[in-house]
């Protein structure tokens, strides 16, 4: 039995599919022999309560310049499909937060990857301090005398917007740094939500880990080490993948957040670890499967459409059984 998959993202002739987390589960739903459809968030509508937007059949290829080709476009209603992948990239803004309001309204008759509601109310720099024991020292403030205490009190600091991505803005500020008045004035015109302030970690040199939880359990993980000169780690600015495994202390941060991240139906999650301090949850559009695959580690595609199909109920039946997920 096939699922039709509707996967809304952001314009697919702009994406890096060499790296690219929704590319990968688009080539394993089409492996698989699911149907997929295609959409940008720009074209969600809801009327009377229906949810409904203008979808294109998509046939993908792992050819960079040669990805995908599309079918003659469609009104539907989503309602009408089995599954919903979630997958434009961030800012996390009204937009973002407005789609999680309207694909609330068809799921889980039709299962949303991930829970929007729960996306909605986990913002990955915000969630992340629900587990304050397994992170550094943390203020999350607008405040510029907060952050002049939390500054004396532990040296140097990492200051980046709430809502940020990818690796943007993201500044490290030395104890005594004749750049943070600044620094701070510039943020104050740029960013209206509060700032995360961290303590600085040093081992960032060495790589911060992207951990991937599928429904709630460790699957592989990848590091990434930072551009010279450069505290960044993220792949869009430079950061180099390498192969990792483990350690125990990353299993136990696993461990100890997994049962939430299951109880809250975020299937696909990926964490950030670095010398052992959870700094991020990533619930929104999480990368990394591409990346852990080319370096020899597990599919997790496979791994994420394993869950899906297991959850997903096809339009006007219940979740399938084990015998129908392998017919």
């Amino acid at each position: 039995m096939t699922l039709t998959v509707a996967v809304q993202m952001d314009p697919i002739e702009r994406i890096r599919i060499a790296g690219d987390s929704t590319f990968g589960l688009m080539l394993e739903a089409q492996a698989r022999g699911h149907a997929l459809l295609y959409y940008t968030p720009d074209r969600l509508s809801m009327r009377d309560g229906r949810v409904t937007t203008l979808v294109e059949p998509v046939e993908v290829r792992d050819v960079e310049g040669d990805h995908f080709s599309l079918g003659a476009p469609r009104r539907i209603d989503l309602a009408e499909v089995d599954v919903v992948l979630m997958r434009q990239e961030p800012p996390f803004d009204m937009g973002y937060v407005t789609a999680t309001h309207l694909l609330e309204r068809i799921h889980p008759q039709t299962l949303v990857v991930n829970n929007p509601t729960e996306v909605r109310n986990a913002p990955e720099k915000l969630f992340v301090t629900s587990f304050p024991h397994l992170m550094p020292p943390t203020l999350i403030t607008r405040d510029k005398a907060e952050i002049e205490a939390f500054r004396r009190e532990f040296g140097d600091v990492v200051m980046k917007p709430l809502h940020g991505h990818g690796g943007a803005a993201v500044v490290r500020i030395a104890r005594e740094d004749p750049n943070f008045g600044s620094l701070y004035d510039l943020f104050s015109t740029l960013f209206k939500e509060p700032w995360v302030v961290q303590r600085f970690l040093p081992q960032v040199s060495e790589g911060d880990k992207r951990i991937i939880l599928v429904d709630g359990v460790a699957m592989g993980a990848v590091n990434r080490v930072p551009a010279a000169n450069d505290i960044r780690s993220n792949m869009v600015r430079g950061g180099a993948a390498q192969a990792t495994d483990l350690t125990p202390r990353e299993r136990e941060i696993c461990e100890t957040i997994g049962p939430e991240l299951k109880r809250r139906g975020l299937i696909f999650v990926g964490i950030d670890v670095i010398d052992g301090n959870l700094t991020e949850i990533n619930v929104t559009c999480p990368t990394g499967i591409r990346a852990i695959k080319k370096l020899g580690g597990p599919d997790l595609a496979a791994a994420i459409w394993d869950v899906i199909e297991a959850k997903a109920r096809p339009t006007g039946g219940e979740p399938r059984s084990s015998a129908q997920r392998r017919a």
